[in-house]
């Protein structure tokens, strides 16, 4: 199937590791000219040299997308950079897991207003090309309770809320925007992997919960994004698609 992907300009904030680093790279495979950026410049520079055996134009700059004027700067020199935009993803997340002050703001900053500000930067290069896709990596705690971590549940239930608004705003521009919601995925210095290694009571408890009985790979949530980016994703906008293995019907 071919994913019409090939000369199409990418931007995946917090593509360096994980899910962001699989969405890029999968991008790349298909042809499509690919921008990242993350805080970590050693790991991100590594990031950029993976892309580019794929033979398409990388763009790479090191940046905290909390920062306002400093996300703004890397959407717009990306853009330049790859000649257009056609995809944003949305990746990154502060993990505000405890419910106070200082897990709310990490919250709010990166998985909320981060999102949408890239948004904002980005539909005006979008609209310059005719049209384009919006995705956001939310979670299935935005689904349900999330008593373990109740910011990070409801600034990403807030983010699907927000790309209904925005996706109905931006049909008329020819944008669609949608979410994709993973489970618990594991991957090396990730969330998982660090419980797999310091507290394997709970990793174990975790796996239960899914019916496949295993943790999803980023690549498994890369290839929905592939898709919803795609043309065979003509008619889907402001829809959230779990990529759990099941675990949210459990």
């Amino acid at each position: 199937m071919d994913l019409q992907l090939a000369g199409k300009s990418v931007i995946v904030t917090g593509g360096s590791r994980g899910i962001g680093f699989a969405t890029a790279d999968a991008f790349a495979a298909e042809g499509a000219h690919v921008a990242i950026c993350a805080r970590d410049a050693g790991r991100l520079k590594e990031a950029g040299e993976e892309l580019s055996r794929h033979g398409g134009r990388v763009y790479q700059a090191p940046c905290d997308v909390g920062d306002v004027d400093g996300l703004k700067a890397f959407v717009d020199q990306a853009a330049d950079a790859l000649g257009g935009l056609d995809v944003l993803v949305n990746n990154p997340s502060g993990f505000g897991r405890d419910d106070n002050e200082a897990g709310w703001q990490a919250g709010l900053e990166i998985d909320l207003m981060a999102s949408v500000r890239a948004g904002w930067y980005a539909v005006p290069h979008m609209k310059a090309r005719g049209g384009g896709a919006i995705i956001h990596i939310t979670s299935i705690s935005g689904l349900r309770a999330s008593t373990r971590t109740p910011p990070y549940g409801a600034v990403k239930a807030a983010m699907i809320q927000y790309a209904q608004s925005q996706a109905h705003n931006l049909a008329a521009d020819n944008i669609r925007v949608n979410t994709i919601a993973p489970g618990s995925v594991e991957f090396p210095g990730g969330v998982w992997d660090q419980v797999r290694q310091h507290d394997r009571a709970m990793y174990d408890q975790i796996q239960s919960t899914i019916p496949w009985n295993r943790y999803g790979r980023p690549e498994e949530i890369a290839d929905v994004a592939l898709f919803l980016a795609s043309a065979r994703a003509s008619w889907v906008t402001g829809q959230t698609i779990a990529a759990d293995g099941g675990q949210a019907l459990t």
